[in-house]
């Protein structure tokens, strides 16, 4: 957890990166030594996180309906060896976590995130936005990220995923979606009039096949959305500058009239500002009077600015972070030249090596049953998908 958090944590400062939300996975529950190694990771590199350990009671093949109908004899007892603790262990794990953070708040934050709702029992979901208003920290979910996740939502609850969440009371002004790319107008009218923010993942959206969100029509709804990458096992990568070019190509591409595409003014607010509010980290997104000195500096003798034209244009649509020189978090350089200040890169890599081919010898009886489900989940989960689903946007039946 420590390593991996590091490599991520190195790669999003050196590409200019300040501050994330990492939803971070332990099995089969959260555990306070795990998230205290991930926020340990954060603060040795130097830059903020909000740590929400990302938790369920249901697996995939529970949450889905009629999956583990599809699967073989053999493959159900397979999962079987899947399932997650009980909902009650969860809570208490985080409850444990928040009440004995001693780490430093000004970097390193807690907060909840039930992973998705079908994979939530409704009483752990209250649980963990309980948890969250009693502890003041952020609840995040993933909400209506895939067509299969719209899809399931209507037939277990008859009505869409954020209905459902709206219905049963955790929605607010502390409360995250992830995604969002089959919100319709309905949902997202119930999404602003509670306060709530989106993550748009727009890389990780297109990687993962899942669609093109709108952001446009969010920020009609006077939504605030802010601007992620995704885990790198989603996306690949950690760069803040890809994932604001890819938001301006996607609007772009969902419909010729040019009024409704997103500006380079947009994109940037919502990568910085949307993205604090996100976080609910007060203080940040700004270089102003009373902010704090988060400030990341772009060497203008880079290609990418020569010649220096249009700041913002060049900032969504050249930059890449290659410019990227310094980094300030805090008012402390983590980034200099070029270089992480506290970090050993050949040992941080040495450590990583010895990790990974530890890890594929330990993971590799459960990448081959993973290797004979994916068979299995690669023609149910289409299928599940081809069902129509209106979405209220450009009057269009996907």
């Amino acid at each position: 957890i420590y390593l991996s958090t590091m490599i991520g944590a190195v790669e999003m400062v050196t590409k200019g990166c300040t501050a994330c939300y990492d939803l971070m996975l332990e099995m089969p529950a959260p555990t306070a030594d795990g998230l205290e190694a991930a926020a340990h990771a954060y603060g040795d590199v130097g830059m903020r996180s909000v740590i929400a350990p990302m938790v369920a009671d249901k697996t995939l093949y529970e949450a889905i309906p009629g999956l583990i109908d599809a699967l073989t004899p053999g493959l159900r007892k397979d999962v079987e060896r899947l399932r997650l603790a009980p909902y009650q262990t969860s809570l208490n794990n985080i409850r444990m976590a928040l009440q004995g953070w001693k780490l430093d708040s000004k970097l390193s934050r807690l907060a909840v995130a039930p992973t998705i709702p079908l994979h939530c029992s409704d009483i752990f979901i209250k649980g963990c936005a309980q948890l969250a208003r009693e502890y003041s920290v952020g609840l995040h979910t993933h909400v209506s990220e895939s067509k299969v996740q719209a899809i399931a939502g209507l037939k277990c609850y008859g009505k869409s995923l954020t209905a459902h969440l709206d219905d049963i009371g955790v929605l607010g002004p502390n409360f995250t979606v992830a995604h969002g790319v089959w919100l319709d107008d309905d949902d997202c009218r119930r999404l602003s009039d509670k306060g709530v923010s989106v993550a748009h993942n727009p890389g990780s959206n297109m990687r993962l096949g899942s669609g093109l969100a709108d952001a446009r029509g969010m920020l009609n709804w006077n939504l605030n959305v802010g601007i992620g990458t995704d885990g790198a096992n989603c996306s690949d990568n950690q760069n803040m500058y890809e994932a604001m070019r890819i938001a301006s190509m996607v609007s772009k591409v969902q419909g010729p009239d040019q009024r409704e595409w997103l500006t380079t003014e947009e994109i940037v607010n919502a990568a910085t500002e949307g993205s604090a509010r996100a976080l609910g980290w007060e203080g940040i997104g700004r270089i102003a009077p009373g902010y704090k000195a988060d400030i990341v500096f772009l060497d203008l003798k880079n290609i990418n600015w020569v010649p220096l034209n249009d700041p913002t244009n060049q900032l969504v649509h050249t930059e890449d972070g290659s410019s990227v020189r310094h980094v300030m978090i805090a008012g402390q350089m983590v980034v200099r030249d070029r270089v992480p200040v506290n970090i050993d890169m050949e040992n941080l890599a040495k450590k990583a090596e010895n990790a990974r081919n530890r890890l594929a010898k330990v993971n590799r009886p459960g990448k081959k049953l993973f290797d004979r489900l994916e068979r299995v989940v690669g023609s149910f989960c289409p299928a599940l998908a081809l069902t129509p689903h209106h979405i209220n946007r450009y009057g269009a039946n996907f």
